[in-house]
């Protein structure tokens, strides 16, 4: 799976700390703290019909990854929920959209990972992209990856952090492989997640899915158990091993880039019946109706042409 170039960002306009800037000329220091050690925290957004799905959680975890970094300044919700409609104005943007979110430190006055070099901060990037969902609603295939998730004794995952090498290298595997994407696993060969979502099992019509101790505590990974809760469809977040992956009736990632794609093949065996399974259809289903219905507006559909 390569995501393909979509013509209609051509003429992107991205947003860095307020200012509009051409996808070409766009650009931040190279004292920044991104640039200098990845030292930022992310997030990606999904837009339905000018509303942001689960985008006041977004920005709960954003505050929270950065804080956890003991950024001295964080914008408020309200600060970013306003460049994000300007941007999206901007780019006459309404549907179809997924939107990265950065937040770094800020600008150093020299380079180096002391964090007292900063002075001038946080830098805000907020890129808005035509994407729509990935990930082949088909099925997908996987490998596991050799590359593990970090324990939260070294890195905690659930500081959503744009040091993102790990999963770079789990991905360069599964593109070596032939494969879309890889599965990671935690330091005691646990299931973690993929270089890039959240993963379910199905066995014996019981939703199963991995702790968050080695990644990070996912927005759509948490709606599908709140309509797992919602539904009375049998639901457990526990250890997995991989032997049990295998042995699945069904299996299926989830993520804001993607939402929910059913995985057919892990290892070169075949998940379930190798095609999409009832209990994700109805997951699928059952995620699509919430996308449809709820969110937080962000565009003023009166002032975009």
């Amino acid at each position: 799976m390569k995501q393909s170039f979509n013509p209609k960002n051509e003429d992107l306009l991205i947003n860095i700390n307020g200012e509009l800037y051409h996808r070409d000329v766009a650009g931040i220091s190279p004292f920044d703290s991104a640039v200098q050690g990845g030292d930022a925290v992310w997030e990606g957004l999904r837009l339905y019909e000018g509303r942001i799905f689960k985008l006041i959680p977004h920005l709960d975890r954003l505050r929270d990854s950065a804080k956890a970094m003991a950024f001295a300044e964080i914008p408020a919700h309200d600060e970013i929920i306003a460049e994000i409609s300007k941007t999206l104005a901007a780019n006459q943007m309404t549907d179809g959209v997924h939107i990265r979110l950065t937040l770094s430190r800020g600008v150093k006055y020299t380079s180096g990972m002391d964090t007292r070099l900063n002075t001038q901060g946080p830098t805000l990037i907020v890129l808005a992209e035509h994407k729509p969902p990935v990930y082949d609603k088909s099925g997908i295939r996987l490998i596991t990856s050799s590359v593990r998730r970090i324990p939260p004794d070294c890195v905690d995952q659930n500081i959503h952090s744009c040091n993102l090498i790990n999963s770079i290298l789990a991905k360069i595997q599964a593109n070596a492989a032939g494969v879309d994407d890889a599965l990671m696993l935690d330091y005691r060969g646990y299931l973690a997640e993929t270089n890039a979502t959240h993963v379910f099992i199905v066995k014996d019509g019981v939703v199963l899915t991995s702790d968050t101790g080695s990644c990070p505590e996912g927005i759509t990974r948490a709606t599908v158990l709140e309509i797992c809760q919602r539904e009375d469809i049998p639901h457990q977040a526990k250890d997995i091993s991989l032997t049990e992956v295998y042995r699945a009736d069904e299996m299926f990632c989830t993520g804001t880039m993607g939402e929910l794609a059913p995985v057919i093949e892990l290892d070169g065996r075949t998940i379930g019946d190798g095609a999409t399974g009832p209990m994700t259809r109805r997951l699928s289903d059952l995620f699509r109706g919430r996308t449809r219905g709820e969110g937080y507006q962000v565009v003023d559909f009166a002032s975009i042409g």
